[in-house]
């Protein structure tokens, strides 16, 4: 049984990804509002009766505006962890709290679900891995360096969601205020392209179909110098440039 995989959107405006196989799906983040969630379901000819629970990776606004309502319009369960909830400070039905802890495999019908800690300014952020007889993606958004956890997990993926956040130079030369840069490149903000380069060329299974670069800025990075430089190194693999502005396609992973 293969995954159906699709970034509904990723940035600072907004993350959501759905991660599925013919019977059931998840999404990991909330960070669309509910009808914008809808909206490009819709388009995929994805159905929300498909989708049985939200797993969250951490707090911050991009991640889980959308939460609560799209929470209790279909009454998914959400899996996050407690203090994540508090800092979030989003108002979620207690008959839908569930909770989660690293490295303990949650089950949604065949789906298994795995999260690992990782480094983000956030009050207990997590990524996760999603498997299904043997095919497995990852999503690792919003990390601040590619941690052993990180590369653990990344060289057991078919597909994954990576983060590739700024340029390096494009951020030292942009506008962006002096301690916003720092807080950026940090080792607990997000990974630059050259980190996210790094981790790709050093640890990508030789297995691994697609990349799907993810949480681009909009000021500090460009999606064609990106993608070209990953496409230099991919041997084999699909880069797709995952948008800021609209979803993208939905791909079929198999082992």
């Amino acid at each position: 049984m293969a995954l159906f995989i699709s970034s509904l959107n990723t940035g600072s405006n907004g993350n959501c990804f759905y991660i599925g196989n013919d019977e059931e799906a998840i999404l990991v983040d909330a960070g669309l509002s509910c009808k914008e969630t809808e909206i490009r379901m819709e388009r995929l000819a994805l159905s929300m009766s498909k989708v049985k629970a939200i797993f969250i990776s951490h707090e911050h606004s991009d991640h889980i505006r959308g939460l609560p309502v799209l929470a209790k319009k279909y009454q998914l369960p959400v899996y996050i962890t407690h203090h994540t909830l508090l800092s979030g400070k989003q108002q979620i039905q207690q008959n839908l709290l569930n909770s989660f802890i690293a490295y303990a495999p949650i089950h949604v019908g065949k789906l298994q679900i795995t999260a690992f800690p990782k480094l983000h300014d956030a009050a207990e952020p997590h990524s996760f891995t999603i498997s299904c007889n043997g095919v497995r993606v990852g999503v690792f958004t919003d990390i601040g360096a590619h941690c052993e956890n990180v590369i653990h997990n990344f060289k057991e993926c078919h597909a994954a969601f990576l983060e590739a956040n700024y340029d390096e130079e494009m951020l030292d030369k942009g506008r962006y205020p002096y301690f916003l840069k720092n807080r950026i490149r940090s080792g607990h903000g997000h990974l630059s392209n050259k980190q996210a380069l790094a981790l790709f060329v050093e640890h990508k299974p030789t297995y691994m179909s697609h990349l799907f670069l993810s949480h681009l800025s909009k000021d500090n990075n460009c999606p064609n110098l990106v993608h070209d430089l990953f496409r230099q190194h991919a041997n084999g693999t699909e880069i797709i440039v995952a948008s800021r502005l609209q979803e993208t396609a939905v791909y079929y992973i198999s082992a």
